[in-house]
């Protein structure tokens, strides 16, 4: 199987805190993985290196064979890699095939030469991932009245515009309704079928886990103590201390919200 991404000897130091810590894995093609932990685990500074936003100490990332370590965000997004975030990023005053031509443009490197008539620039394409998301009959709203669904669904609209090899999701599904994350999720795993796009998502809802992931690392205080199926993490004596330590991955509270922050 072909690897979209290889990640070789990751590490973050801030001071004496070792964030991430020797980190290895790949991600194949058309593959969902999910990369789970507690708080504190290093998930975020991990996600924040592959995306060019903080520089590691040591190691290499791979795109395709490509390395992007070194390279600013918006290089890294040009080159084919995705990122949608915890807390939804969109221009609230801006309408939704708006906020989806903006990525576009940007992605064409035409964002500020064709500023001032935006507005008619890659309609059709902005519409076409619209209704790939479900969005195409709220393109004329403002962002800022979207119920937070359907600004979930916005932001992976957007994070599809530079149509990406590699996907990051950083906890697609917080904040939502049981019934919406079930929705993202099986929305997110239709497109990687029949685009092929290869997926690395961080989330705390296991049930969202077991059901989408193809595979699953598992990472405590920076290093990635498993890794495998669901089945193999599932039952991983190793994880199951940790966890049960903390109390919280592998049980949901009522509201079908893992209490693992």
């Amino acid at each position: 199987m072909a690897t979209t991404l290889q990640v070789e000897n990751l590490s973050k130091s801030f001071g004496g805190i070792h964030a991430v810590k020797n980190m290895n894995f790949q991600v194949n093609a058309g593959e969902l993985l999910a990369l789970i932990g507690p708080n504190g685990a290093g998930k975020t500074t991990c996600f924040n290196m592959l995306m060019g936003q903080i520089p590691p100490n040591s190691g290499t990332v791979k795109l395709e064979g490509e390395e992007l370590i070194g390279l600013p965000p918006r290089d890294i997004w040009r080159k084919g890699v995705g990122r949608t975030f915890q807390i939804t990023a969109t221009y609230p005053s801006m309408t939704v095939i708006e906020n989806v031509q903006m990525a576009i443009l940007s992605d064409h490197h035409k964002l500020y030469a064709f500023l001032p008539r935006a507005r008619a620039q890659y309609r059709q394409s902005a519409m076409e991932l619209l209704a790939l998301v479900g969005m195409k009959d709220q393109s004329d709203r403002p962002a800022a009245i979207l119920a937070y669904g359907d600004l979930k669904r916005l932001e992976l609209a957007i994070a599809l515009a530079n149509n990406p090899r590699l996907l990051l999701m950083d906890e697609p599904t917080a904040g939502m309704a049981p019934s919406e994350r079930i929705s993202l999720m099986q929305l997110t795993t239709d497109i990687v079928a029949e685009r092929g796009i290869s997926v690395l998502f961080t989330e705390h809802d296991m049930d969202v886990v077991f059901a989408h992931a193809h595979r699953v690392l598992v990472l405590n205080r920076g290093e990635l103590i498993a890794s495998g199926s669901v089945s193999q993490v599932r039952d991983d004596p190793h994880v199951r201390e940790v966890y049960l330590g903390g109390g919280t991955v592998f049980t949901n509270d009522a509201g079908g919200n893992s209490t693992d922050a």
